[in-house]
């Protein structure tokens, strides 16, 4: 602490990541990143990129920006590109989510919105999920100036349907609704398609993911133009140049690169599906998930407990101490080896 900290920097709980260790050997299943490699179509523009590092890179990201209009069937003036999701996100939080209502998002989701609410001087107030772990949409029928929904949500991996999310954002037409799709290429319905008749739609996506390009940091939305506007405005009046040539080289070719695409993200499914099998046979309450991880309890044992063991012996996922969720365990879908591996321990454990 210095006593040149601003009030607010004295007032944050910032965000905490998910542990990379610097290990040998760990079975790495907290963070929910891509078990396989990236394409290799991608890993070659990259490489194919370095001649560029004296110049600085387009501020438009031009290529990307079309490339992901094409994939989605929009217009590049509709897309929004970023440093991760989560940058994309931060940017919208002053661009279009602070307002003098507050901000409705559900109390059991990605943790980083608290975050960004406090950073940003958001109002904000959280919707209890159901009982079953579940969004309610009849929930959101209460004073608030927008919506922020993960979908599948963090850190369940419950996802609504396309059609429930039109119709809250066709029963709100005067708030926004933000759905942060970072993890729906693994089973869940895209809204991206309701963007062009509804204006109060914003889809945020990441290629961190189920592009297996973590650590590229590439984010993107998509919305009507007036929102995407919104968002440019933030960007140039804080870094003009948020991603790389690097970064920018290897989304196009990720985002070209279909086949690898599919064949990756068909093998994480199947895994998870083997997942859910194994955890289920021990005994495991598992919510139902259309994520690369799955949300699950023993009702014999506390999750701490379940967590550490875990690590003692190799292996790595993530638990929250926080209230109605703190006895689940957040495992990401690793090789079926790493599952394999996984559920051996617990059988001992459990």
């Amino acid at each position: 602490m210095s006593r040149f900290w601003s009030s607010v920097v004295h007032n944050l709980s910032p965000y905490v990541p998910g542990e990379q260790p610097k290990i040998d050997g760990l079975i790495k299943l907290n963070t929910n990143e891509n078990p396989y490699p990236p394409s290799p179509r991608a890993l070659a523009a990259i490489a194919a990129t370095a001649d560029r590092l004296r110049l600085y890179p387009d501020p438009r990201a031009t290529a990307l920006r079309e490339a992901i209009a094409t994939r989605y069937g929009v217009t590049s003036d509709e897309v929004f590109v970023g440093n991760g999701s989560d940058e994309v996100l931060a940017h919208s939080f002053p661009a279009l989510l602070k307002h003098d209502a507050p901000l409705l998002f559900p109390d059991i989701t990605y943790s980083f919105y608290p975050v960004y609410c406090r950073l940003y001087g958001a109002r904000y107030e959280l919707v209890p999920l159901d009982a079953a772990m579940r969004i309610d949409l009849a929930d959101y029928r209460r004073p608030g100036s927008a919506i922020l929904l993960c979908n599948p949500n963090a850190p369940t991996g419950v996802a609504l349907p396309r059609a429930a999310i039109e119709a809250l954002v066709v029963e709100h037409p005067d708030r926004l609704v933000v759905v942060d799709e970072a993890y729906v290429d693994f089973g869940a319905e895209s809204a991206v398609p309701l963007v062009a008749r509804h204006d109060n739609l914003l889809v945020i996506q990441t290629l961190s993911k189920s592009r297996a390009l973590a650590g590229l940091r590439v984010g993107f939305a998509i919305g009507q133009r007036p929102l995407i506007e919104a968002l440019e405005r933030v960007k140039d009046s804080f870094n003009s140049y948020p991603l790389d040539c690097f970064a920018i080289a290897g989304a196009v070719a990720a985002i070209e690169d279909d086949g690898w695409f599919d064949e990756t993200r068909q093998r994480i499914v199947s895994s998870r599906e083997a997942l859910v099998r194994g955890l289920s046979a021990l005994g495991f309450e598992v919510l139902p998930s259309l994520a690369n991880f799955v949300f699950a309890r023993h009702g014999g044992h506390r999750g701490a407990d379940l967590a550490a063991k875990l690590r003692e012996r190799g292996v790595l996922v993530r638990h929250f101490q926080k209230p109605r969720i703190e006895d689940f365990l957040r495992i990401t879908v690793g090789t079926d080896d790493e599952c394999g591996r996984l559920i051996e321990l617990l059988r001992d454990m459990v």
